[in-house]
């Protein structure tokens, strides 16, 4: 029989009725002949909880901050919630009279990295699943976790049981994967800024994985990265609402590609200067070694036009990470010798989008043009194949999505 995977969010399990609902759409597909895997995660808000209850019990008494914990000990913790959804969702299910049973990460296994709330899966042992598939048995998976090579359950950091199914669809060949979340699909922008933003049938692998990095919602990241390798189709559609989703795929899926698909946004970005920076072989080294060393996610990078030996370097990084960046640059001043460190935290990047850029000229020209006609400056940009990516004062931000949603005929009637 053909396999299908399903995974529900947080706020898709978040309490027994809205169980009972996603249940109700796995019947459905078992009606329909698949043996499915249903993958889910902790009831909205538990796993918050839950880390609250380590950092509070690893604070030494009497403090009213939070001590060093034993990750180990956390991921024991943090993944119990969603064995709780599992069982849950299995008795839903058996009393919808559709046999099922949980599994934990464990249990298929799902084998992890040793890196402890941020592992990563390297195999996935199916073979236990597909006797009980052949038995009639469908599965009701824990995502977010696993094991790792100590024995011990691990976890797959943010966004891990989009990964979970993602992973899981690839190593039982499904023949697809379906995201059931509070939305009803990808759209050519956020709703809430552009209220004619348009919900898209279809999104090559390459497309969602660029709108994903650059600040959509929908998909996790390492979800999209994990689909586009293996060749896992992808489903986004709404757990509240019966309504046709967007289908992620292979870009020979789509019979008609558009210059661009979507504009993304990120509200909470810096932009960093260096001033004075000696202009030499390994100063770009020097200074983005210290802030990887320190976790500080650099994005765009931009280094002016020699003078008198001297450059500046400019690089975007998220808001809380300008401490971070501002400390691993002060502590490496001996070596890199700069000026003056300047930073501005008031900007947004905003992106566009597009398979269709590769064939198609005259994407950035239209971009630029449409943000000066509303008067609003650029201050960084990058470019690659398929994105075109500016920094911007974030007071316009809302604006500049609304612009060139509109002047690449994004925009619904």
């Amino acid at each position: 029989m053909p396999r299908l995977v399903m995974k529900f969010g947080g706020t898709s399990v978040a309490d027994l009725g809205r169980i009972r609902a996603a249940a109700g759409k796995v019947r459905r597909e078992v009606e329909r002949g698949y043996d499915v895997a249903v993958v889910v995660s902790a009831m909205a808000g538990q796993t918050n909880q839950l880390v609250e209850h380590v950092r509070e019990a690893a604070a030494p008494p009497g403090s009213n901050g939070y001590g060093l914990y034993d990750a180990r000990e956390y991921d024991a913790v943090v993944a119990s919630g969603e064995q709780v959804t599992s069982g849950l969702m299995a008795l839903v299910l058996q009393e919808m009279e559709v046999p099922a049973r949980s599994w934990q990460g464990w249990q298929i296994p799902i084998r992890t990295t040793g890196a402890h709330g941020a592992a990563r899966i390297e195999e996935i042992e199916t073979e236990a699943m597909a006797r009980k598939f052949d038995e009639g048995l469908h599965a009701v998976v824990s995502g977010f976790q696993g094991i790792g090579p100590d024995g011990r359950v691990s976890t797959l950091g943010r966004g891990g049981s989009d990964t979970s199914a993602v992973a899981l669809a690839a190593a039982l060949e499904a023949e697809r994967c379906d995201i059931y979340t509070d939305v009803d699909g990808v759209y050519t922008t956020d709703p809430r800024i552009e209220r004619r933003a348009r919900k898209l049938e279809r999104i090559a692998y390459e497309e969602m994985l660029e709108l994903a990095s650059m600040g959509a919602k929908v998909l996790q990241t390492r979800s999209v990265e994990l689909a586009m390798r293996y060749k896992v189709r992808l489903q986004v559609l709404s757990s509240f609402e019966d309504l046709p989703g967007t289908l992620v795929c292979d870009e020979e899926e789509i019979v008609e590609q558009n210059v661009v698909s979507g504009v993304a946004y990120q509200r909470d970005e810096a932009k960093v200067t260096l001033l004075n920076v000696p202009d030499r072989p390994g100063v770009a080294a020097a200074i983005f070694g210290p802030l990887a060393d320190a976790g500080v996610n650099v994005d765009m990078i931009v280094q002016n036009i020699s003078a008198d030996g001297m450059t500046d370097m400019t690089f975007s990084c998220p808001t809380d990470e300008v401490a971070n960046a501002r400390a691993a640059l002060e502590g490496a001043q001996t070596d890199l010798r700069h000026g003056e460190l300047v930073v501005d935290d008031e900007v947004a990047k905003v992106t566009v989008v597009g398979i269709g850029m590769r064939s198609h000229s005259g994407v950035a020209q239209k971009m630029f043009a449409a943000l000066a006609a509303e008067g609003i400056n650029i201050k960084v940009i990058t470019t690659s194949e398929i994105k075109v990516s500016v920094l911007i004062d974030r007071k316009y931000m809302e604006l500049a999505v609304q612009a060139l949603h509109k002047a690449f005929g994004l925009t619904t009637a």
